[in-house]
């Protein structure tokens, strides 16, 4: 059905600006026309939705005490945020990036729930980002060697009680999957899921996690199906010292097999060094920044600009880590703006460069068709701003997208509309009732949290034997 929307200001891109009184017109899902003339009524800014280009559709970070850790152990702190509920859980996640103003979300699973076959909780997850509405990647992320540190956990799991060792391992200590079943398992999710707003990509966990086969799969699959790559690369100190010590070439030999290409985007680059970010860049493969994760995580601060004037696409994710643990993508964006965006007079972009960036980037990432230009053809995706309350002070004429920049924030969305459907609005999400998914999910997790008893009991020394391998084993420069 044909529909038409008024705006006082449309963000048209960083080279054409913004248009003022317009019309914007679409049907099926897509924009048919952007004219002048509007008449008058609330005062609105109309730009491009945002892409959160990587993320994993969990619960709640800190809800589980895992508050101020490094990556490494936060990731098996975690464990008590294993989904209860695949459907509930995903659709809580995506329903925050959707009301945030998220036309496209990148899921890679990393922690599936045990409780269902793969393939039917893949089915659960793209069933919940139909009901909410917006566009996912998935990709079910594949690891086959070091679980617990990046080398030989002996040391970690040698002083701990039989039934203490026996509740890490059966927590953490998985038969690896091969590399052919892994293929063939996501040939199998793609068959259930993959369609107009679902891209089924192949997840592999990071290089510390991945044997060289089960990436060497992935790069061959990849080039000869086109299907997308989706993976964490140097995250942490920690993984930096690992590479330097047990795959120096690691970033060159990526290259080498064919698995850095247009196809592929990787996660944080925290500790890229320059002529890796050259390889990345001259492959076409995009980097996901996640700012505020990268801090809660105390992971590091990424070359980000460096990357950009090498030529590295950059796309913003929130990582499920946002400043706020809000999934807030807009306070993303500004995060990274403001801390790459330069230094004195000489600027890395402009925000409307940068916005731009992030949108045409996240959406590469994620399979979303089209640039998220608004302009005919284009799908019709984009999120309603109120410029009554952006523009608080109506003092003299101010550029919008500079304001939002500058103030912007969740709270300021009106209307989320995704391939011309309007999921959210007010900070409401429309096809699913968010709070009473919110409430269910916590009694689920606070049932489930009493049943990992033994795991909360053997957290105090675990963590401590985790920070001392890690200190011991890999020397951080």
């Amino acid at each position: 059905m044909a529909t038409e929307i008024s705006a006082t200001s449309l963000f048209r891109g960083p080279d054409r600006g913004v248009s003022d009184n317009v019309v914007l017109r679409h049907d099926g899902g897509v924009i048919t026309d952007i004219s002048e003339g509007a008449g008058r009524g609330p005062r609105s800014f109309v730009i491009p939705a945002f892409v959160n280009a990587h993320d994993h559709a969990r619960g709640t970070a800190s809800s589980f005490g895992a508050v101020g850790m490094p990556l490494e152990s936060w990731i098996l702190r975690t464990a008590l945020g294993s989904p209860v509920n695949p459907y509930l859980t995903a659709a809580s996640a995506l329903a925050r990036s959707a009301r945030a103003g998220c036309a496209a979300m990148m899921v890679h699973y990393t922690r599936p729930s045990g409780t269902m076959p793969l393939v039917d909780e893949a089915k659960a997850i793209s069933k919940a980002a139909s009901d909410v509405g917006i566009r996912i990647a998935f990709a079910l992320a594949v690891r086959d060697q070091n679980p617990i540190v990046y080398g030989d956990a002996e040391p970690v799991l040698s002083g701990l009680s039989g039934d203490d060792r026996k509740t890490i391992e059966d927590l953490f200590v998985r038969a690896p999957m091969s590399p052919k079943a892994y293929i063939e398992l996501t040939d199998a999710i793609a068959a259930a899921i993959a369609g107009p707003m679902v891209d089924v990509q192949l997840g592999p966990a990071g290089v510390q996690w991945c044997s060289k086969p089960l990436l060497e799969a992935v790069a061959e699959n990849s080039a000869r199906t086109g299907r997308r790559v989706h993976m964490h690369l140097l995250e942490t100190v920690y993984q930096r010292a690992w590479a330097d010590q047990h795959f120096p070439d690691m970033v060159r030999w990526l290259r080498d097999i064919g698995f850095l290409s247009e196809r592929l985007t990787l996660a944080h680059c925290i500790h890229a060094r320059p002529d890796e970010l050259e390889m990345i860049a001259a492959s076409g493969a995009r980097i996901v920044t996640n700012f505020s994760s990268n801090m809660h995580l105390r992971s590091g601060l990424a070359p980000i600009a460096a990357a950009h004037r090498c030529g590295c696409a950059i796309a913003v994710g929130v990582d499920g880590l946002a400043l706020d643990e809000d999934d807030d993508i807009l306070r993303e964006m500004r995060l990274v703006q403001m801390v790459h965006g330069g230094l004195g007079f000489k600027a890395t972009w402009t925000p409307a460069e940068m916005f731009s960036l992030a949108i045409r980037n996240g959406r590469r990432a994620t399979g979303a068709a089209g640039s998220g230009e608004l302009a005919a053809g284009n799908p019709a995706d984009y999120v309603v701003i109120d410029l009554d309350r952006l523009d608080r002070d109506k003092i003299m004429p101010v550029d919008p997208m500079a304001l939002l920049f500058a103030r912007g924030n969740a709270s300021l969305v009106k209307e989320v509309v995704v391939a011309g459907k309007t999921i959210a609005r007010e900070g409401v999400c429309v096809g699913v009732d968010l709070p009473a998914i919110e409430q269910e999910l916590r009694g689920m997790y606070r049932a489930n949290v009493g049943k990992l008893e033994g795991f909360q009991r053997v957290w105090p020394p675990l963590s401590e034997r985790l920070g001392g391998w890690f200190e011991q084993q890999l020397t951080c420069q």
